[in-house]
Formats: C-alpha cells, sequence, structure tokens
C-alpha cells in the first residue's frame, strides 16, 4: 500500500496544488520549514566519519556552479526570465531521494550521499551572490542584498547538517529514533509539492502581465535541461566508474527548494522552470527505474 502511495504520490500532490491552489497558498510560509525537516531528516543518514570525496565530485560541482552562470550568460541577452528559469535548474543542488533512487539503479550510494552534502553546500555559499546580482533585490546595494538572502538560505542548507551531525555525536539514542522514521520526510515532501504547485499555479492564474510563451518556453527548455544533466553525469561518472550516482547527482535536484528561491529571490515566472523539471526528471527516472526491471527479468528468465 505505500509503495502504490509512493508511485501515486507526485502526480497527487501537484494535481491537489493545482485544484485547490486558492486555499493551499496560504500555507506558503510551511515551505523553508518543511525544506529544513526534509534535510535534517536526510543528513541523520549521512556520517561525516563515511563521507569520501573524490574528483569526479569536484567536476560535477564545477558543472552545478558553472553550467547555471553559462547558460544564463547565453540566454540573457535574448530572455531574462528564461535565463533566471534555466539557471535554477542547473543552479538547485542534489535532491534527497537521489540517494534513494541511486541504489535502486545499483548505484553507489556513498558517493552519491556525499554529493548531496557538497551540492548543498555550494548553493549554500553561491547563491547569496548570484541572486544578490540576478535577483529581487539586486536594485540593493550588494552586501545588503547578500547579507538578506545569506540570512535565509544559508541557514536553510547548513543548520540542518550541523544539527543532524550534533544529534549523531550527542543523542545516539535520538538519532536512531529519527532514522527509524524517515518516512516522515517523505510526507513532508508531498505537502510541500503541494503547496509550491499551489504558489506557481496562483501566481499563472493571477500574474496581471502574463507572459504565457516564456512559460511554454521555460516548460520545454527545462525538459532540454533536465536531459543534457542526465547525460552529461552519466557520461562523466563512467569515466570514475560511477554512472549511476553521477546521473543522478547532476540530474535529479532538489525541485522544492529551486521553485521556493525561485518564487523569493527571482522573477516569479522563473519558477516554471523548476516546477516543470519535476515532470522530466521523474520521467526519467521512472524510465531507468523499468529499464532496470526489465534487465533484471531478462536476465532471471536466461
Amino acid at each position: 500500500m505505500l509503495q502504490l502511495l509512493k508511485n501515486w504520490m507526485l502526480p497527487v500532490a501537484m494535481l491537489t496544488g493545482a485544484l485547490f491552489h486558492t486555499y493551499i497558498g496560504v500555507l506558503g510560509f510551511l515551505t523553508p520549514t518543511l525544506i529544513f525537516c526534509m534535510l535534517f531528516l536526510t543528513f541523520c543518514k549521512i556520517s561525516p566519519r563515511h563521507m569520501k570525496f573524490s574528483r569526479l565530485h569536484i567536476w560535477l560541482l564545477l558543472i552545478q556552479l558553472c553550467g547555471s552562470l553559462l547558460v544564463y550568460v547565453v540566454i540573457v541577452p535574448f530572455n531574462a526570465e528564461l535565463a533566471q528559469g534555466i539557471l535554477i535548474c542547473v543552479l538547485a543542488p542534489t535532491a534527497t531521494a537521489a540517494a534513494v533512487i541511486t541504489g535502486m539503479l545499483g548505484g553507489n550510494i556513498a558517493f552519491l550521499a556525499s554529493f548531496v552534502f557538497l551540492s548543498n553546500v555550494l548553493v549554500a555559499v553561491a547563491a547569496p551572490v548570484i541572486f544578490s546580482f540576478l535577483g529581487t533585490n539586486s536594485d540593493l546595494p550588494f552586501w545588503e542584498s547578500f547579507g538578506y538572502i545569506c540570512r535565509q538560505v544559508v541557514p536553510l542548507l547548513i543548520l540542518p547538517l550541523l544539527g543532524a551531525w550534533l544529534v549523531q555525536w550527542l543523542l545516539p539514542r535520538v538519532h536512531q529514533w529519527l532514522l527509524s522514521v524517515q518516512i516522515l520526510s517523505f510526507y513532508m515532501w508531498s505537502l510541500a509539492l503541494t503547496i509550491v504547485t499551489g504558489r506557481t499555479v496562483t501566481f499563472l492564474l493571477e500574474q496581471p502581465d502574463p507572459h504565457y510563451e516564456n512559460e511554454v518556453m521555460l516548460a520545454v527548455l527545462s525538459l532540454g535541461i533536465c536531459v543534457m544533466q542526465f547525460y552529461a553525469g552519466r557520461r562523466l561518472g563512467s569515466r570514475y566508474d560511477n554512472t549511476v550516482a553521477g546521473g543522478q547527482g547532476l540530474g535529479q535536484k532538489n525541485t522544492i527548494l529551486a521553485i521556493w528561491m525561485a518564487q523569493i529571490y527571482l522573477c516569479p515566472t522563473a519558477a516554471v522552470g523548476p516546477a516543470a523539471y519535476v515532470l522530466w526528471q521523474n520521467i526519467i527516472n521512472s524510465w531507468q527505474l523499468w529499464k532496470k526491471r526489465k534487465v533484471k527479468q531478462n536476465t532471471e528468465s536466461e
């Protein structure tokens, strides 16, 4: 029953957010708290003693940071809204659920867990700088804008990590209990996805100056970016015998965090990019899991 719920939760959460967006919008204040709690529970599974870093980690981080800036520079001369929407699709950190999919695909979970940590730290450091120049606070003096964004982004991404490691060290029994209730992160993810979908739909319906062409283009471009990131991650990962982990690390994004950051710090239309990315990455993951099952069934039948 639980597996059936997990399989259908993505469309159910997005449909609920779309249909009841008028009422869901009032829960928007919960999104940062839900993101914090999801990251906290995830980091409880990552021990600093087990983390090992490699050259592949560095390459993936460079693609995440430099790639986001590159797509922005290429697109912004034509359309600033599209540029911001695609930038956040590349800059967004790796999804906490990526380790689960990596394990199901037979990949290196330890490598991916380490990259989830690095990817979030990178965004915590880089996002305040980038958003200070590009976002809704870009008209403020740099240090004022930088400080404002830091106060919101850095605690959201770094404190869950520090908190989880302190619990591991000081409260081992509490840590064991937290490991036993990891399913809570799934329910929090579902609620957060419902909320950010509702807020996105509300914006699309109530925007005073509709940019429907841009929004359709963002959905299409996010598909291309999604495929490219999975492909590039797998190709690069294959050189280090980490094909699956490389693909999931670069391609599977924390889209809830990405949508929230776009809604708060970038132009509102930019949120359509990561909102569409949710669908594309889940379609790719579903296809990969189906292909894995087919190979296993064919092997067992021989």
